[in-house]
């Protein structure tokens, strides 16, 4: 089983940056692809990027992308979430997933098999 811990979160002004760290406890976590969600009080956990095991392939979110950058250093077990030009309405908690199943990269919550327990982004106007 994968432990996840996220880390950097915070209070950021719009057009702002943040880096999101999610950190592995499995030494093998080359073998998930891994993925990023997000969810803003009162609404559904939506798909933000994600990345194949050895970082060839993401995708992202139209909401996000050219703006956000899903990365991942499989030596340090770790997988990244760079965020720039941040919005109000990118204001949620945020979540690393771990997902074993091989094909296409998963974008929906139900595909991933392990979660971190997330780390809150509030982007202020």
């Amino acid at each position: 089983q994968v432990q996840l811990v996220e880390s950097g979160g915070g209070l950021v002004q719009e057009g702002g940056s943040l880096r999101l760290s999610c950190a592995a406890s499995e030494r093998t976590v080359s073998m998930y692809d891994m993925g990023w969600f997000r969810q803003a009080p009162g609404k559904e956990r939506e798909f933000v990027a994600a990345i194949s095991r050895r970082g060839l392939s993401t995708y992202y979110a139209d909401s996000v992308k050219g703006r956000f950058t899903i990365s991942r250093d499989n030596a340090k077990n770790a997988v990244y979430l760079q965020m720039n030009s941040l919005k109000p309405e990118d204001t949620a908690e945020y979540y690393c997933a771990a997902d074993s199943r091989w094909g296409v990269l998963g974008t929906t919550a139900s595909r991933y098999d392990y979660w971190g327990q997330g780390t809150q982004v509030t982007v202020s106007s």
